[in-house]
This record gives structure tokens, C-alpha cells and sequence, in this order.
């Protein structure tokens, strides 16, 4: 462990930056100190007062800096965030990263070159904000007995559908409080269109199985087109719809996995996660499931998750990739069934969708709905005709209904 003071180059003041610059402030064993902050203006005033003689436009103003000695990366530029990330890491100055959209897109390569280099790169924060998934999956669960990561990854979205289904709000309601508290942009699509909790699962995924599975090759629903008919049938039915992601390991050779709108009974650990809170369930061979809970999002939980990999490479903390070293690891596969409810008006959809079987069917003047088997593939190969304004898919949970009794 070194013992003498932490420089730090921070590269981005927004939400997240100022909140850890409160958080470092807070700290009373971090022992380390900001040393610069780049931003794309320098002079723009700020709710959190800091020395103006920190801040810079130039991002070599801090990655040639000799007296900094660790990078935190916080900007929402995923292009800038990777050319910042590989620069430093090329340079061989290890970095704590927030920023998702980059990390997904960009994992296999940083991978590498913290390899080639002997740097690390930690985040922690980029997936779930205070809830320390990645360490865990990398530290308590670096063996072959894990089965399934899944949960709520987004807290935009969880806190519309937690404001329509415990509040009865609208969802257009819901969404307006979200945008009003600062859960949700004015432009909510990122987190709403589910490729917000998209990025977490492909970053999870490389510490829980070891595999890397490009965004594209994932099917990704949202829940911007969920209607009233949706909310009264989940209710009818006394369970609620949640947006969730899994990867789930379906044999010893295979793996697959999906962001979707789910159904969602009381008896599930992710039932009772609300508002803009984060819930994941890690379920294995030997330990069943085991629940973490906290808040996904937000300046401090995730500026609180960034100190933590600050205060881990104090100790020259790094992510092993053990999982991605095993002689068998799974392959990726979308050759699985699913049980979906499908709701539309205007799309045909028994027409688009070759459903294996169809188990439920109903016609109405509002709307109309199918319960049916579908192969994930066929979702994927379909997305473009699933996306219209009048259509609405949820999945109905299948996997380790065995084990849950």
C-alpha cells in the first residue's frame, strides 16, 4: 500500500465530478488530493466551489503531468472517454472509469492494453453505481458454479414504472416527475429504451462468465411505448413490470442474454425494489441466489462507488479477468426460447413473429395481446418491426422456475 498522497486528474465536473470532489473532501483516510480537473469550459460557474486554478481545457494538461498518478474518468463523451482512457493507459497511468457506453463498446481492446502495459483500470461505478457488482463477480465469485446475474440496472427507469405501479401515476406523468427530480434526461431515451442497463449487462457479463458479447448482438426493449392495457393486465394478473436485464448460462456450453420489460411476481427479490434504486440477483450452483440492493445512480452513491476504486488502488488493486482465462468458457447463444406477452393495435404481430406456440390470444377494441414461445433469435432478426409506437413486449420469466418453488 503506498503511503504518501494520491494525485489525481480528474477529467470531468458534472454531476458525477463534483460529487466526488464532496466525497474526497469528506474522506478522512483517501489521502489524496485532485491535482487537475479537464473541462470543456474551464470558466463556466458551478455549484460545488472549487480553486479555479484546477481547471483546464486541455487533456494534456493532465496526462502529461508527471505529479499525476491516477486518472478518474466521469465525462459523458463515450468517444472522448475512450481516446482519455487509452491515452492514459498507453502512457501506463491506471484509471477509474465510470462511463458505460465506452466501456462496452471498448472492453476486449482496454482489456489488452492494461495487459501489454501492466496498468489497471477499474470501474466499479460504470455498472450500478454504489452497488460494488463488479468486484464481487471478479473477487467472491471468480469460479464456475455462477448460473445467472440479473436485476434492475437502470434507476430512470425503475422509478417511472415504481410511480405508475405503487402510485398509480401515468407513465407520462411518471416520466415528467423523473425528468423534474433529475432521474431522467430531457432527452429520457438512453435510459428508457434500456441501453443504459444494455452497457451495465455486456460490462457484467465479462467478470461473471468471462465472455464479451458486442451491444449489437443483444436484443434491447424498453419501456417507452408500455400503455394503460399493460398496466391493467399486469395488475389483473398482481404482479408488476420492471425493466430487466440478465445473462443466464442456459447449459455448460452455452450462455445467453436480453434487456426486456418483465413480469415480475411478489415473490422475486426484484418485486420490492422501487424508485430509483438498483437490485441484482447472482444466483449459482451451490449458493442458490444471493441479493444485492442500493442506489444505482445519482452524484454521491456513484461518486461513493469511484472512491472505492480510488482507496483499491491505493492498495494497487486490479480486475484479474480470471474468468476470461478458463480453458471452457460458454459460448453466446440467442437459440433459446421465451415466453412473451405482446400487445399491439396497428403491427400484426402473430404475423411477424413466428411464435413455436401460442398459449394465450386476445382481440379487443383497444388493443390486442398474444402469450406465446418465441425464439430470442426471432426477436433479435425482428427488432426493426417491433419498435412502432403501438407495440409492447414483456417477457415471461422461464428459467429456474424448478428452483423457486
Amino acid at each position: 500500500m503506498r503511503m504518501d498522497k494520491l494525485k489525481i486528474g480528474l477529467f470531468g465536473f458534472g454531476v458525477v465530478g463534483q460529487g466526488i470532489f464532496q466525497v474526497l473532501g469528506k474522506s478522512k483516510n483517501a489521502n489524496a488530493e485532485i491535482v487537475g480537473i479537464c473541462v470543456r469550459n474551464p470558466d463556466k460557474p458551478r455549484a460545488v466551489a472549487a480553486d479555479r486554478s484546477l481547471f483546464t481545457a486541455s487533456p494534456d494538461a493532465i496526462l502529461g503531468n508527471p505529479e499525476v498518478d491516477l486518472v478518474v474518468e466521469v465525462i459523458d463523451d463515450a468517444r472522448a472517454s475512450y481516446d482519455i482512457v487509452r491515452r492514459a493507459l498507453l502512457k501506463g497511468i491506471p484509471v477509474v472509469s465510470g462511463n458505460k457506453a465506452m466501456l462496452a463498446r471498448h472492453l476486449p481492446e482496454l482489456i489488452e492494453i492494461q495487459r501489454q502495459h501492466d496498468v489497471a483500470l477499474l470501474y466499479d461505478a460504470s455498472s450500478c453505481g454504489s452497488i460494488p457488482v463488479i468486484r464481487n463477480l471478479e473477487e467472491y465469485y471468480d469460479n464456475d458454479l455462477l448460473l445467472e446475474v440479473k436485476g434492475i440496472l437502470n434507476g430512470s427507469s425503475n422509478y417511472i414504472l415504481s410511480r405508475v405501479f405503487d402510485h398509480r401515476d401515468s407513465y407520462a406523468e411518471a416520466l415528467a416527475q423523473a425528468q423534474a427530480l433529475g432521474f431522467a434526461e430531457s432527452d429520457p431515451s438512453f435510459d428508457i429504451e434500456g441501453y443504459d442497463s444494455l452497457f451495465k449487462l455486456v460490462i457484467i457479463t465479462v467478470h461473471a462468465l468471462g465472455a464479451y458479447v458486442a451491444p449489437e448482438r443483444i436484443f434491447t426493449y424498453g419501456i417507452s411505448t408500455i400503455h394503460d392495457a399493460d398496466i391493467r393486465y399486469a395488475r389483473e394478473k398482481g404482479v408488476k413490470i420492471k425493466l430487466v436485464a440478465q445473462v443466464v448460462k442456459v447449459s455448460d456450453e452455452h450462455f445467453t442474454m436480453f434487456v426486456m420489460p418483465e413480469f415480475v411476481t411478489p415473490s422475486k427479490y426484484i418485486y420490492s425494489v422501487d424508485d430509483e434504486y438498483n437490485g441484482v440477483v447472482i444466483r449459482g450452483e451451490c449458493y442458490d441466489r444471493q441479493f444485492m440492493f442500493g442506489k444505482g445512480a445519482g452524484s454521491l452513491p456513484t461518486a461513493s462507488s469511484i472512491l472505492s476504486d480510488i482507496m483499491a488502488r491505493r492498495h494497487d488493486y486490479r480486475y484479474e479477468y480470471k474468468k476470461s482465462k478458463f480453458m471452457q468458457k460458454p459460448d453466446y447463444t440467442t437459440d433459446i426460447t421465451l415466453r412473451i406477452y405482446a400487445r399491439y393495435t396497428m403491427t400484426d404481430i402473430p404475423s411477424v413473429l413466428r411464435f413455436t406456440k401460442i398459449r394465450e390470444q386476445y382481440a379487443g377494441e383497444e388493443s390486442n395481446y398474444v402469450i406465446g414461445d418465441v425464439q430470442l433469435s426471432e426477436l433479435l432478426e425482428k427488432r426493426p418491426q417491433l419498435s412502432g409506437a403501438d407495440v409492447f413486449l414483456a417477457n415471461i420469466p422461464q428459467f429456474f422456475l424448478d428452483r423457486d418453488n
